[in-house]
């Protein structure tokens, strides 16, 4: 065991440093291209008088830490569904909470005039925790509780419902489906120090809800009848589970739209060096989802500059290939 935990020790400090690097990397690239030095001094000296301060305070800085916290509630959530349901091909989407965000935040749009980022972190968060409480009511509904397959069934069909009133709204209001197509698509610009202030307490406490459900993971993974002789309460552990996708998949959504493959692709890629052990599994995900966020986000604002291509569109790019390839090694799905 010790000869395990050394090398991924070293892993996690290691990929600390790339996502430190990824952070510096993304406050320093953009259209005014800043030095490392600058940015540094900008975030330990700050000069309000200095231009080149206020675009890293202002503007770089709230958009990097969208990342990060998108980037590890994506993540964290993509693993605990997949461990929860023992479903490899699961992602937070599954339990509608990306269908129930989309929902509230059309609504806020078209019913209360919302029409900034920080109004769609409520309604999204809103829209995510209510489609959660729904499906995991319905899949609770009978002797057996919320199994994985009354989970996945209740979520494809309130998602598909959802869906339709959505898509029924937007095409009767012109001017909600303009404003809510750029949250849709998955991006980190715009938003701002509010915003993320008011994220953070989910995410920390989804976070916390999702380490503290590893060990219920790892023993859901050997089957119900043997997570039971272990002295575990499967529908708890469900239920502790289902929270914590909901909280960090609507935190994630709210912050930074419905961004794709981030929370599917992600934990099988730290399977492929931590295994099945989700102690080790969650904090490698919680690492490396942040870290390709930001590093797609880099490049979406290079390739086609001045413009930029949005980073939810640069995940399912980078995503859809990596997924394709991972699901081919069949060993490597497996939960």
């Amino acid at each position: 065991m010790r000869t395990r935990t050394l090398p991924l020790t070293a892993g996690l400090v290691v990929l600390t440093a790339a996502v430190a690097a990824a952070v510096l990397l993304s406050i320093a690239v953009g259209t005014r291209g800043l030095s490392p030095a600058t940015v540094l001094d900008a975030l330990f000296h700050f000069d309000a008088a200095n231009p080149d301060h206020l675009v890293v305070r202002e503007l770089r800085l709230p958009r990097t830490l969208a990342g990060v916290l998108a980037g590890v509630a994506l993540a964290l959530s993509g693993a605990v569904i997949q461990g929860a349901t023992r479903n490899p091909l699961a992602d937070p989407g599954l339990l509608g909470v990306n269908a129930g965000a989309a929902l509230f935040v059309v609504l806020g749009i078209s019913t209360f005039g919302i029409a900034s980022i920080g109004g769609y972190v409520w309604f999204g968060f809103l829209g995510a925790a209510a489609a959660g409480a729904v499906v995991y009511g319905v899949s609770s509904l009978g002797r057996a509780g919320a199994t994985p397959v009354k989970l996945a069934l209740a979520g494809a069909a309130v998602t598909a419902a959802l869906a339709s009133v959505t898509s029924a709204l937007l095409l009767t209001d012109q001017t909600t489906f303009d404003q809510y197509r750029f949250w849709q698509v998955g991006s980190l610009t715009g938003r701002d120090a509010a915003t993320i202030i008011q994220a953070v307490p989910f995410v920390v406490a989804g976070v916390v809800l999702a380490l503290v459900a590893a060990r219920l993971l790892n023993a859901l993974a050997l089957g119900e009848d043997v997570a039971r002789s272990l002295g575990q309460n499967v529908p708890v552990a469900r239920l502790v589970c289902a929270l914590a996708v909901v909280v960090l998949c609507g935190s994630a959504t709210a912050i930074a739209g419905p961004i794709a493959f981030v929370g599917l692709t992600v934990p099988h890629v730290a399977r492929l060096v931590t295994g099945p052990d989700h102690r080790w599994l969650l904090p490698y995900s919680a690492l490396l989802a942040p870290l390709l966020l930001l590093v797609s986000d880099v490049v979406g604002r290079v390739v086609a500059r001045p413009a930029e291509v949005q980073v939810g569109i640069i995940t399912a790019l980078l995503g859809a290939p990596v997924f394709v390839f991972l699901v081919r090694r069949r060993k490597v799905v497996a939960v």
